[in-house]
């Protein structure tokens, strides 16, 4: 299970840190995501990070905005969202995939078994 927090309403040039805490086994092993679906489009992967790897992937849109950690335990993964725009506004879900991830495959939603309920970004 994984449990998403920290969505909200800001506006632009804001910033919101979201929070995906999982007990899953080997939760740190997997490849962890954050992934956004806006309204009419189709699930678009955000960054993702392979702590096993020390691999972390941003998509183009996000690079040099947000920012992928883990806590100290590695139960824990934020995502760190500065400068946002109202393209950002989405709804944003968590995900940890079955084990590594690549440059290839980071985006992919179907390489991502496990998925949290999302938490809703609006940036106006």
């Amino acid at each position: 299970q994984l449990v998403e927090s920290g969505g909200g309403s800001v506006q632009a040039g804001g910033s919101l840190r979201l929070s995906c805490a999982s007990s899953e086994p080997a939760f740190s092993r997997r490849c962890l995501a954050w992934f956004r679906q806006a309204p009419g489009k189709e699930r678009e992967g955000v960054a993702a990070i392979w702590s096993t790897g020390a691999v972390t992937y941003y998509a183009d849109s996000v690079k040099g905005r947000f920012t992928l950690s883990q806590n100290a335990a590695k139960d824990t993964v934020y995502l760190q969202m500065n400068n946002l725009k109202p393209e950002d506004t989405a709804m944003y879900y968590c995900a940890a995939g079955l084990d590594f991830c690549n440059s290839y495959t980071w985006a992919m939603p179907g390489r991502y078994n496990l998925w949290g309920q999302g938490t809703q970004v609006t940036v106006s």
